[in-house]
């Protein structure tokens, strides 16, 4: 699977510096890691941290997970020499931490080949995020809630009002280029009920999959952002009888008392491809 195909409804929070930590991972059922040399890694530990983590990378087992390594900004002193090192790991991408500019993406381009995700958790970011998704080496972006929340001086409202606005800029610029977009994190680890309702609104608003930072939220997110099977049944019914109503001569059909045009057809067949890819991931 290349990134535009494979699941990301699960995408953990990982310390590069811990080693027990970098073994779990290998066995949890999350479609993507981010290994984290940013705010995870104290800053008397950031040399060390990048060595640890490019030894477990290259020691492997991480299977079909999509390996992110969030480097420190170019802007600090760790940035330049995280991006050289990421470019040598056995990772899929590099992550960079508030982006606010395109410009700041060319600079790590010339650091880095692998593809590029970038954190948008600044005012800046927001209102630059169009420019941002069109960046040709940008494949993803990762909401980062707690550092927007803190920029914008919001309090938390179970509904995220005031983050909506931030949200669906950056879903916008996403889905205008093709790039995978996963929301914030959820800090109440141990809430499951409101995990699963921030989940919800998230994959209703068209989020591609949440960023985790405890195991224990997997389960939720993976359930939240995979296709039902009463979804998958009706994207089967709808492709059936739209072909049959094609067969017939006519360019539309009806399920469930609901018109099926071509448009239906194409987001049903989404449903099925992105569930195969699931089924693909837990092999």
């Amino acid at each position: 699977m290349d990134l535009q195909t494979r699941p990301f409804r699960s995408v953990l929070y990982i310390p590069g510096s811990k080693d027990r930590a970098l073994d779990k991972a290998r066995s949890l059922p999350v479609d993507a890691i981010i290994f984290d040399l940013e705010d995870a890694v104290s800053p008397g530990e950031k040399p060390a941290a990048r060595e640890t983590l490019a030894e477990a990378l290259a020691s492997g087992g991480y299977g079909n997970r999509t390996r992110i390594v969030r480097i420190n900004g170019l802007d600090t002193e760790w940035g330049e020499a995280d991006a050289r090192a990421a470019e040598a790991m056995d990772c899929d991408v590099v992550l960079l931490p508030k982006v606010e500019s395109p410009e700041q993406l060319d600079a790590l381009a010339k650091l880095t080949t692998k593809p590029l995700w970038a954190m948008m958790e600044t005012p800046r970011g927001m209102l630059n995020a169009a420019a941002i998704g069109a960046h040709p080496q940008l494949c993803g972006m990762v909401m980062g809630t707690n550092d927007l929340a803190k920029e914008l001086n919001t309090r938390f409202r179970a509904d995220r009002l005031p983050m909506i606005t931030s949200l669906s800029l950056c879903l916008l610029a996403a889905k205008a280029t093709g790039c995978v977009i996963v929301d914030g994190v959820y800090n109440a680890f141990k809430d499951e009920g409101g995990l699963k309702a921030e989940c919800d609104q998230g994959r209703d608003m068209g989020f591609d999959g949440k960023t985790l930072i405890h195991p224990a939220q997997v389960d939720i997110a993976n359930a939240a952002f995979a296709p039902s099977e009463a979804e998958i049944d009706t994207a089967k019914r709808q492709i059936a009888a739209f072909e049959d109503a094609e067969a017939a001569g006519q360019g539309v059909a009806v399920v469930d008392g609901k018109i099926v045009e071509n448009l239906h057809v194409v987001t049903a067949r989404s449903i099925l491809a992105k569930a195969d890819a699931i089924a693909e991931m837990a092999r």
